[in-house]
């Protein structure tokens, strides 16, 4: 049974359609995404369906009783409230409930047993039971922990918080209140991986409707069961998830296109046949026949051109540009650290960490929030001293950075004042490039950068980095703020920069596509893993194993105590089927880099990587008889 239904859904926003014709039904369990381009109206729905703004046409259609939340980026307007006060405040319904029990429970012990006392007992009950039972207070308290907050957070007030940690309480209220429909704008902001592994499961397995807006392709793979995209005033709903409609995208566009080329060349012949006979009576009907079979076609041309339109996205929405120039070549070394200690006021972070990048690496840092990702950019850069230890530039680098409080930006004068004193360039290139990033017409160029948002200081500091022909770029969460088309635009330009990347990203998708090697930050030192995200999830899913115990995956080097019986003949051929399927792993994991959506390579990924694991546990236990033998 559906929790919601939309149909025909239209809203306009001061008198110009926003959109129209939106249509759409979501089940318990279903787990809606809202895909477009910004401004395309997905906030807005999400706000139409939580009643805070008004529908203008069309029906959304409720289940009876279906309790909503809903988590944006606005702060919490609640003051005066602890952290654990804020989260609990979203679920008024439960102490409802609780409260009713009471009373019911003190009706029934005073004799009252009719069927309508049993009943609503009995629904009350239930109500209780599906959030968790009596100690639903307790769970409100576990999703604040799964989404990085500690003990000593849940009664400090509100007001202590950082913006990035209110945003991360609402959606901790939201998740907390237990409600049928869970309405979700951006949920993944400020959530470092460990939390967004934990969202990502929490969403797999709530019992509620779903509809989100993210743009953590990662997140979006892990989590949708249906996409509903908004492109220029329109909708398309696909049931089946974000990769699976990406593909169906391309295809009905594809079909869409040839369709459109097909009737025009069928409009063609038949004007050409009309041209020739409309004026000679043996043929006029004929001709009048084929003017109303030219407007038939006509519509089916409009229809095919509209939904190519909508689904190759060249409507209103416009993608950022990136064009990286080609950078001079720099020594072998790019950045070398040895024994480097460093600390945030009285925190310590890293200790005797050692690391090394070398000319057109591209290799992403990582770790959880707090554990000191930006202090090490700012260090390796010379903008924060170490305590102990030592880093250096190598020969011949000239680094670009991007930080994620664009405190790069020379905030004296204009857009294009700023642009033209970094680049150097002259003021037609230095408008060209702006342009580029969505800075289009002389008030954009003139505008203050001081009254620039967040979204468009993004914006101007990417588009700083893409034209200083740097040959080391340091980007410290680059995809804030960006859509899907203008992510995958940055990702396949990093993905192509010839010169080195040093990246800080909680989109894995980005770290997956760009990073030949991943930096992690673990227990307050540096460890190196070959290979992206993929690689670096199955690094970590791992069992670890203590010396002098065999590792868990056979390495080239032989156990220190080899079993002296049959043991070793069958783990050696069993090795070697390891190595095999280690080796295709690693070639699906390529072919993934280049095109993750692919469903076809997808699911041979995922086929060769169980069977992998099988054999990795075959080899344990073999290794583990042998021994005790």
């Amino acid at each position: 049974m559906a929790v919601v239904i939309g149909s025909n859904l239209r809203k306009e926003i001061a008198g110009s359609l926003l959109f129209e014709g939106v249509s759409f039904s979501v089940e318990r369990g279903d787990r809606l995404s809202l895909s477009g381009p910004n401004g395309a109206g997905k906030t807005t729905l999400l706000r139409m369906l939580a009643g805070e703004t008004e529908v203008h046409g069309g029906e959304l259609v409720f289940a009876k009783g279906t309790r909503i939340a809903l988590h944006d980026q606005r702060p919490p307007l609640q003051h005066g409230l602890t952290l654990r006060e804020y989260a609990l405040s979203g679920a008024r319904d439960l102490v409802e409930t609780e409260e009713e029990l009471r009373s019911l429970e003190q009706a029934m012990a005073g004799g009252e047993h009719g069927a309508a006392t049993l009943r609503r007992y009995s629904e009350a009950q239930a109500r209780l039971e599906h959030a968790g039972g009596y100690d639903w207070r307790e769970r409100a308290a576990r999703v604040l922990r799964g989404l990085g907050f500690v003990d000593a957070d849940l009664d400090r007030p509100l007001e202590t918080f950082s913006g990035g940690e209110l945003t991360r309480a609402s959606l901790a209220r939201a998740l907390a209140g237990d409600p049928d429909l869970l309405l979700l704008d951006e949920p993944t902001n400020h959530l470092d991986v460990e939390n967004l592994e934990w969202l990502e499961q929490e969403l797999q397995s709530l019992d509620a409707a779903v509809i989100l807006v993210a743009h953590d392709r990662w997140f979006l793979e892990a989590v949708t069961t249906a996409v509903l995209e908004l492109e220029a005033g329109r909708s398309l709903f696909f049931p089946g998830p974000w990769h699976v409609w990406r593909l169906e995208k391309a295809s009905r566009a594809a079909a869409a296109a040839k369709t459109a080329e097909r009737v025009g060349e069928d409009i063609v012949r038949l004007e050409r046949f009309v041209e020739r006979f409309r004026y000679k009576k043996s043929k006029a009907k004929q001709a009048q026949a084929k003017l109303t079979q030219i407007q038939r076609l006509e519509q089916e041309r409009s229809n095919a051109a509209g939904e190519l339109e909508l689904l190759t996205e060249h409507g209103r929405h416009r993608r950022l540009g990136f064009d990286f120039l080609k950078p001079a070549r720099s020594g072998r070394t790019v950045v070398e650290g040895s024994g480097l200690e460093i600390a945030a006021g009285e925190k310590d972070l890293l200790a005797d960490a050692s690391f090394a990048l070398e000319r057109g690496e591209h290799v992403g840092l990582v770790g959880p929030n707090g554990s000191g990702k930006t202090t090490l950019l700012e260090t390796v850069l010379g903008r924060r001293e170490q305590r102990a230890g030592s880093v250096r530039l190598g020969y011949g680098v000239e680094a670009a950075y991007f930080s994620q409080h664009e405190v790069e930006l020379d905030e004296r004068g204009t857009v294009l004042d700023c642009a033209q004193r970094a680049t150097g360039l002259p003021r037609p290139q230095a408008q060209k490039l702006l342009g580029r990033f969505l800075f289009s017409g002389w008030e954009a160029h003139e505008k203050a950068v001081t009254a620039l948002s967040g979204g468009e200081r993004r914006r101007l500091a990417l588009a700083l980095v893409v034209a200083s022909g740097a040959n080391f770029l340091v980007l410290d969460e680059p995809t804030n703020h960006l859509d899907l088309e203008s992510r995958e635009a940055l990702e396949a330009a990093l993905d192509a920069f010839p010169g080195t990347v040093l990246l800080v990203s909680h989109d894995r998708a980005l770290l997956d596509a760009v990073a030949r090697r991943l930096l992690a930050i673990e227990e307050r030192t540096l460890r190196s893993y070959d290979g992206g995200w993929a690689e670096y999830q199955r690094r970590r899913a791992e069992p670890e194993v203590e010396d002098p115990a065999p590792p868990a995956r056979p390495a080239k080097a032989k156990p220190a105590r080899q079993p002296q019986r049959s043991g070793p003949t069958q783990l050696e051929q069993l090795e070697g089927e390891i190595a095999e399927r280690e080796a295709a792993v690693a070639e699906l994991e390529r072919r993934l880099s280049k095109d993750w959506s692919d469903v076809n390579v997808l699911d041979a990924h995922r086929r060769a990587r169980n069977e992998l694991q099988e054999l990795l546990s075959r080899w344990e236990r073999l290794f583990e008889e042998a021994q005790r033998a």
